[in-house]
């Protein structure tokens, strides 16, 4: 049965449809043998599809959950830092996975691995309107005023950032362990937050995504899940 060219590779575990569409108009899709830019191609069973000149072919679908360690960053590849998929047991080394989302090179947690695209585009998406909370350590204390401002949100880097919610934990050093949850998503935000308002991060942690909690994976540890099961964590809650 044919199926459109961008869900295609997207079952490739190459990226998103939408990211799909992208690789075939900038003319790095070829469908045996001849470039394509047109989104409503097809692939029959028989056809070879490759981009970049490397046949790509459907995987099985792979989601995985990890304790994303400090000083590995979040990508395929790097050229002067170890990736999170070098943290990964060897057993998956066979697909293409990819990390869902940016988790700093300093900064550790809760991270999700897929090669699917549509799902990790799910994840993403602003619609899907997805919590997550990080527990920040700061170099000082929270005051309250500090705090109101920070709730009320403010520009930066061109945009308008504000938190869900920003919540003193009962941690030592008191005062300076804060819960801090978003939707946005925006590279480096929470630490970006804190430097506008004066402070320095010194421990991030991203604790949940959605209602799915880390608490018994060790740092670089990872546990294999379903679609179903993922999601479920996620929307309805679970540990991990």
């Amino acid at each position: 049965m044919a199926i459109r060219l961008n869900k295609y590779l997207a079952s490739c575990g190459l990226a998103s449809r939408r990211k799909a569409e992208e690789f075939v108009l900038s003319g790095r899709v070829a469908l045996n043998g001849r470039v394509v830019r047109d989104l409503s191609t097809t692939v029959e069973e028989t056809d070879t599809v490759t981009l970049d000149g490397k046949e790509v072919s459907p995987e099985s679908r792979v989601y995985i959950v990890m304790n994303k360690p400090q000083g590995v960053v979040c990508a395929v590849e790097d050229r002067f830092d170890m990736t999170v998929i070098y943290v990964l047991p060897p057993a998956y080394s066979k697909f293409r996975l990819f990390p869902v989302g940016r988790l700093d090179k300093e900064s550790e947690g809760l991270l999700v691995l897929t090669n699917d695209g549509d799902f990790a585009h799910f994840l993403m998406h602003p619609s899907s309107n997805i919590k997550r909370d990080y527990e920040v350590l700061l170099n000082e204390e929270l005051t309250v005023e500090k705090m109101k401002l920070w709730l009320k949100g403010f520009e930066i880097e061109g945009g308008f950032v504000h938190p869900l919610s920003v919540q003193p934990l009962c941690r030592p050093p008191y005062g300076r362990w804060v819960t801090v949850s978003i939707t946005e998503g925006l590279k480096r935000e929470v630490r970006l937050m804190a430097e506008h308002l004066g402070y320095k991060v010194m421990v991030l942690i991203r604790r949940r995504i959605g209602r799915m909690e880390l608490r018994n994976l060790n740092k670089g540890q990872t546990i294999k899940l379903s679609r179903d099961e993922l999601l479920k964590k996620i929307e309805r809650g679970g540990i991990v």
